[in-house]
């Protein structure tokens, strides 16, 4: 099994801090914007954490948005929840770049700054079917696993 932990992606060593929790009883570590993005009304952006994730078999990495981010500044995540598989670390395209997705709901433009706190994530366990027969290898990062 691995180790469950979050490493920089090549390019950002040095450059962004790694997640961590704020109080011993939260359940999310704080991702921190590692660019700075303006996300305009009625648009998706993607902000780069400059992260990825070791998990272990079993676990997924959920996203979900600081309610800062939704109440007082209208973003939203674009896709609901962000997932990220355990598979999907250190995959040819993006070396499992942490990417959040976000849409704003608002009428003015939003800029994200650097070290800016924007989703919180939670590591949990999930379960499969008694009759799963998942065999698959991911070939690549974002969408990879296909849109079927």
């Amino acid at each position: 099994m691995a180790s469950r932990r979050f490493a920089t992606v090549a390019g950002y060593e040095g450059k962004v801090r790694l997640p961590v929790r704020k109080t011993r009883l939260s359940a999310g570590y704080d991702l921190e914007a590692a660019e700075e993005v303006l996300v305009e009304p009625g648009r998706v952006a993607l902000i780069p954490t400059g992260l990825k994730a070791y998990m272990e078999d079993g676990d997924v990495l959920l996203l979900a948005i600081r309610s800062s981010m939704a109440v007082k500044r209208g973003l939203m995540l674009a896709n609901g929840i962000g997932v990220i598989d355990a598979d999907y670390v250190d995959n040819p395209d993006n070396e499992g770049h942490v990417l959040v997705a976000v849409a704003n709901t608002g009428q003015s433009p939003v800029r994200i700054q650097v070290g800016e706190r924007i989703a919180q994530a939670i590591f949990t366990r999930f379960l499969t079917t008694d009759d799963d027969t998942a065999s698959g290898e991911r070939k690549g990062g974002l969408g990879s696993t296909g849109d079927r």
